[in-house]
């Protein structure tokens, strides 16, 4: 069990998966709102990449000109995007300094107005094109990925490649100028489901301990010990047999014959028509 108050995102694995937290849909969200959020990024690769930080939508997908709200990383520069049903509006900040170890992201919109503001760098505004004035959104609210796996199913507003790497401080909302913020969920700050989150600064490779000189390897919550030669297991526990095919180095039966372990070393059951040490004759 792993005590999560400052997620980490690992981004987007090997198999097309994003780590994510998928929060209650925000209510009330449709002429007004703000959002604050600090983050921390794993290293400075990551905010070179297309990462998404977070999505809510009308149908939860951001195609043919649904309703969405997205912010994330493009270039080392926060995108802050939203539909209103008559055209994307889209804000860029200014790159990142990077040398700052925590980022602040302050954003908003009234109607069809929207503004952000990164950091120190100025607040930037814009106004979406049309005339709709409504933020009709339906889907949960998304943190540092998506649920679906597929790079074709991300949601396609601002075409965010990856989930999000590091880490993603108190993030709050209201939606009206005389509320207080709150942390989204229901009840508060309690996400519905999530994937492959962390806690920040805190490794769950803490918890394990692999044997016999195997190394934990982190993959956002999962975990795996990568074995020395000899060695197998879940924590490195297992000896690895002679005639298994992971032996270093492999055993010399011919295809055909079983190999038979034994105290030292091993030996060759042959086939019908097979003779020798390795059943190398015929």
């Amino acid at each position: 069990a792993i005590n999560i108050s400052q997620p980490s995102f690992s981004g987007t694995d090997v198999f097309g998966y994003t780590s994510f937290l998928a929060y209650s849909t925000i209510p009330n969200i449709t002429f007004y709102y703000e959002f604050r959020l600090k983050f921390q990024l794993a290293n400075h690769h990551s905010a070179l990449q297309d990462n998404l930080i977070f999505f809510t939508g009308q149908k939860g997908q951001g195609l043919n000109g649904d309703d969405f709200l997205e912010l994330g990383l493009r270039n080392g520069k926060v995108v802050y995007s939203y539909n209103l049903g008559s055209g994307i509006a889209t804000i860029i900040s200014k790159p990142l300094d990077l040398t700052l170890n925590i980022h602040v992201i302050h954003l908003g919109r009234y109607l069809r107005k929207g503004w952000l503001k990164v950091d120190d760098q100025k607040n930037k505004t814009v106004t979406s094109p049309g005339r709709l004035v409504g933020l009709n959104v339906f889907s949960q609210f998304y943190l540092g990925g998506y649920r679906e796996y597929t790079p074709e199913l991300l949601p396609k507003g601002s075409g965010f490649k990856n989930g999000f790497q590091g880490c993603i401080f108190g993030i709050q909302v209201r939606t009206s100028m005389n509320q207080e913020f709150k942390s989204p969920g229901s009840p508060e700050g309690h996400p519905n489901s999530g994937r492959s989150v962390g806690q920040c600064k805190d490794s769950p490779c803490n918890l394990i301990k692999c044997r016999n000189g195997g190394k934990c390897i982190e993959r956002g919550s999962s975990v795996y010990c990568d074995c020395l030669t000899g060695w197998k297991g879940a924590f490195c526990t297992e000896t690895v047999s002679v005639c298994e095919p992971e032996h270093d180095p492999p055993h010399l039966c011919k295809q055909g014959s079983t190999c038979v372990p034994l105290p030292n070393g091993y030996t060759c059951h042959c086939p019908l028509g097979r003779t020798g040490t390795y059943c190398e004759q015929g």
